[in-house]
């Protein structure tokens, strides 16, 4: 009974554990779910509209004009959970941030909402689907880990310069490799400041500005994506040096 016992012991605490990580998966799930079905039942989008935002403009300035602290943190959550949950309406939020704090305070308030809600995006794609995939399909996408890996910062720096790529797209793939917590949180802080200050300077002139379209021009776009080219430059150089450019260990 004793030698039953002590071999049967050490498989009780992996099934609880693995239980315990489909029942956590389970609540993030249903958790985001929830948030995004009621987004979209409730229409909470038709405030996130260009037109909403002139409408609203001036509500929201004179509660921002009297309650200053609140309004900043109110509007940090709020990008939290829009980059975090992947709902639409950032941009429109990144124009209020300007339009209300100004262009160096709301790209700093923007870049701290954007930066948590991204890394959330991140870590539950992360805990929910990079086991899976690389179950399924580890052997043919163990060499782009690799090369992915060795040259996250810059890899991930281009991603986030050039606005060609969605925002939400770019967190949730990213969540699958094995990039570095760190290096992730540091290459999207970094990466998103262009186009946060062009958007927020864009918010101090509300009035004018009739179409999104107003702001991404061709020229403002050429030069994003010319700043990912460059972003590019270290990595390109390392590989045809034989060196990985930033080295980063990989996390489970």
């Amino acid at each position: 009974m004793i030698r039953e016992h002590i071999i049967m012991t050490p498989e009780t605490p992996s099934t609880e554990t693995k239980s315990g990580l489909n029942a956590g998966k389970i609540a993030v799930v249903f958790a985001i779910g929830v948030a995004v079905a009621a987004f979209f039942y409730f229409d909470l989008g038709r405030f996130l509209s260009l037109q909403a935002l002139k409408d609203n403009r001036d509500d929201l300035l004179s509660f921002t004009e009297t309650h200053a602290a609140v309004a900043a943190a109110l509007f940090v959550l709020a990008y939290v959970a829009v980059t975090g949950f992947s709902l639409p309406g950032a941009v429109i939020l990144t124009l209020a941030g300007g339009f209300l704090f100004g262009f160096v305070w709301g790209t700093l308030f923007v870049n701290v909402g954007a930066t948590t809600g991204a890394t959330l995006a991140f870590l539950s794609s992360r805990y929910l689907l990079r086991d899976w995939v690389e179950r399924k399909f580890g052997k043919w996408l163990g060499p782009v880990q690799q090369g992915f890996t060795n040259n996250a910062f810059s890899y991930l720096l281009t991603l986030r310069l050039i606005p060609l790529f969605p925002f939400f797209v770019v967190n949730l793939v990213s969540g699958l490799t094995r990039m570095n917590v760190g290096t992730y949180v540091v290459a999207t802080a970094l990466g998103i400041i262009p186009g946060s200050f062009v958007y927020a300077y864009a918010g101090r002139q509300l009035g004018t500005i009739n179409s999104l379209k107003d702001i991404a021009s061709p020229g403002v776009i050429g030069a994003f994506v010319l700043l990912g080219l460059l972003a590019l430059v270290p990595s390109l150089y390392k590989k045809w040096s034989g060196k990985p450019a930033n080295p980063v260990k990989g996390e489970r």
